[in-house]
């Protein structure tokens, strides 16, 4: 077999189209088709389900490629070091957009300082768009606020509840009462996010159960200013408290103890099961483990990599 008809191989797998996958590497499509029949001939073995324009991968084409993906990978870096190129190090995360703002500045932060040649692209979206990102491997590790999301097809690397809450600005006299009740709350001016958010629906959502509605006076997905227009004393919101806690208006803002509405959500990491894990993924991972520790009688997953020095030992929170 072939580098190259190894390479196609998997492009097909990415796109989920040898039309789209031949374009992308400059082959007609009639030339595509014949390496990939050429690799099922020498391998004796149906590498693609081909039903209609949908192309997926057979049981043997998906063993396939998790053999293949950590070879392609070892044939670059050799290349790289043949030509005297120092190891790409590239890393595409998915994330909603709450989860980067509180928590990708201190990554950065510690990636410029130790690891200057790695380079993150992310990708902001909802977490369902991440997650098939994921599955067509656009994406390396997805992270996102949601209920608790299985799949057979992804490892998740840590599950954490995370409150959502009803906020206000310190000078509300809301901000003085002990004992409120939800109906008393949504009687106040709102700023939300938009109803595409999950914990936006799920509010409303629960809203309804009681026959209760919300109708906010603006909705917009930028967090930071609704953040200003609560700390202002012009509305109430209803946020992840991670998003409060690391907003800059902080000190301006005040958390409501609803007696009788709570809501959790649950900060969730992903990547796919057949992901060869890069270097960079894997500093990435222990970074998450480290500040996201197992649960009292899990065993962490080993995430070990081939530097001589392990440079996620500083301190600090990150992810």
């Amino acid at each position: 077999m072939e580098l190259r008809e190894l390479k196609s191989f998997l492009k097909i797998m990415e796109l989920e189209s040898f039309s789209r996958a031949a374009k992308e590497l400059g082959y007609s499509q009639s030339a595509l088709s014949v390496q990939i029949h050429s690799l099922e001939n020498e391998l004796g073995v149906r590498l693609f389900d081909r039903l209609g324009k949908q192309v997926t991968l057979t049981p043997p084409g998906r063993q396939l490629a998790r053999r293949v993906l950590p070879i392609l990978q070892e044939v670059e870096e050799l290349e790289n070091v043949m030509h005297n190129r120092p190891p790409a190090e590239a890393l595409r995360i998915g994330m909603i957009e709450s989860l980067c703002k509180a928590h990708m500045p201190q990554v950065m932060d510690y990636v410029c300082r130790n690891l200057p040649q790695l380079h993150i692209t992310i990708t902001i979206d909802s977490p369902s768009v991440l997650l098939d990102a994921l599955n067509h491997n656009k994406v390396d590790l997805v992270y996102v606020l949601d209920k608790p999301l299985y799949d057979g097809k992804w490892e998740k690397v840590f599950q954490k509840q995370e409150n959502i809450v009803f906020v206000c600005s310190v000078d509300s006299p809301l901000a003085r009462e002990k004992d409120l009740k939800l109906d008393q709350v949504i009687r106040q001016p709102f700023f939300l996010t938009e109803k595409a958010d999950n914990y936006r629906l799920s509010l409303d959502q629960q809203l309804a159960a009681r026959q209760l509605a919300l109708n906010p006076i603006l909705e917009v997905s930028d967090t930071g200013f609704i953040l200003d227009m609560v700390q202002r004393g012009l509305g109430l919101s209803f946020l992840p408290q991670y998003v409060v806690e690391n907003s800059p208006y902080r000190d301006r803002l005040q958390i409501l103890q609803v007696k009788d509405f709570h809501m959790h959500m649950y900060r969730q990491l992903f990547y796919h099961k057949d992901k060869w894990l890069t270097q960079a993924m894997k500093v990435f991972l222990r970074l998450a483990l480290r500040e996201n520790p197992p649960d009292k009688g899990e065993n962490p997953p080993d995430f070990s990599w081939n530097r001589e020095k392990d440079s996620c030992t500083d301190k600090g929170s990150m992810i």
